[in-house]
């Protein structure tokens, strides 16, 4: 298989998946992530390894914000109160929209050919 001729391709095809997967296709594309984080987990691109590790930890991230914490609060909280309703529909606005904004700027270093460390939530080392 021929490598990509920019070697910023897998890092944006990786970020780019990353916001599939919180936009449009969640699971789906975490599944492609997947994939292709396999296939060029031994990339000599920094770039490329960088940005996979990043979107992968960040994913997980994600769907453990996104799924387990709304189910927490659910479970402790009482449905037929407003309030509960109120906090959880807060909470899942919020955190979706940060982490939106945070890929679109994995995204835009990508592009831009730099690493990317996700605050908070992504990996220190590549």
């Amino acid at each position: 298989m021929n490598p990509p001729r920019d070697r910023r391709t897998h890092a944006v095809q990786a970020e780019a998946l990353y916001l599939i997967n919180l936009l449009l296709a969640p699971g789906l594309a975490f599944l492609v992530l997947l994939w292709l984080a396999r296939r060029h987990r031994a990339s000599v691109n920094p770039l490329t390894r960088s940005h996979l590790r990043q979107t992968l930890t960040v994913s997980v991230w994600a769907g453990l914000l996104l799924v387990g914490v709304p189910a927490i609060i659910a479970l402790v909280g009482n449905l037929d109160h407003p309030a509960t309703w109120i906090v959880l529909l807060l909470y899942v606005l919020c955190c979706h929209a940060t982490l939106v904004l945070l890929g679109v700027l994995g995204l835009s270093r990508a592009i831009a050919g730099e690493t990317f460390v996700y605050p908070l939530l992504g990996s220190r080392k590549w």
